[in-house]
Formats: C-alpha cells, structure tokens, sequence
C-alpha cells in the first residue's frame, strides 16, 4: 500500500490507514516500535505486558520497595 508522508510541526508523519492499524491492533495513542532496516523504515506495535498480581509481588525487592508515607492525620471534613 502507498502513503504520502506530510510534514508535522518539525517533522513528518504518515497516516496509517485502519484497514492497516485494525489488522496489527493499534489504536490512537499506542506504542510503536520504529527500525531501520537497511533503506527501509519498519513500524510494528509494542506489546505491553500484563502482570499478575503475584508476578508483581514477585518483582518487590529491597531495592524498590515503597514504605509507608505518614501524610499526617485527617483536617476539616476529610474524616469519614
């Protein structure tokens, strides 16, 4: 398929049409991967991956640990 790249602010772009981004999965505001390969430009989507909870229980160590924050007690109509 051929696409016409426009200039955007400093740069430029070229729109992926839907037929395009419906088949690969993307969607306004995702994450995308650009290589040069050669004298080629190869756009693919960057797959998120979703813990677990006990996957992310797994992954605290000493190193990124967050303690309790004492934000002090409750003023005016803050207590429930």
């Amino acid at each position: 398929m051929e696409a016409k790249v426009k200039k955007w602010g400093n740069s430029l772009g070229v729109r992926i049409p839907k037929s395009i981004s419906t088949q690969v999965g993307i969607t306004e505001g995702a994450s995308i991967e650009i290589k040069i390969e050669g004298d080629k430009i190869t756009l693919a989507p960057i797959q998120k991956k979703e813990y677990s909870i006990e996957e992310m229980i797994l992954m605290i160590s000493e190193d990124n640990i967050h303690y309790e924050i004492n934000t002090d007690g409750p003023v005016g109509k803050e207590i429930w």
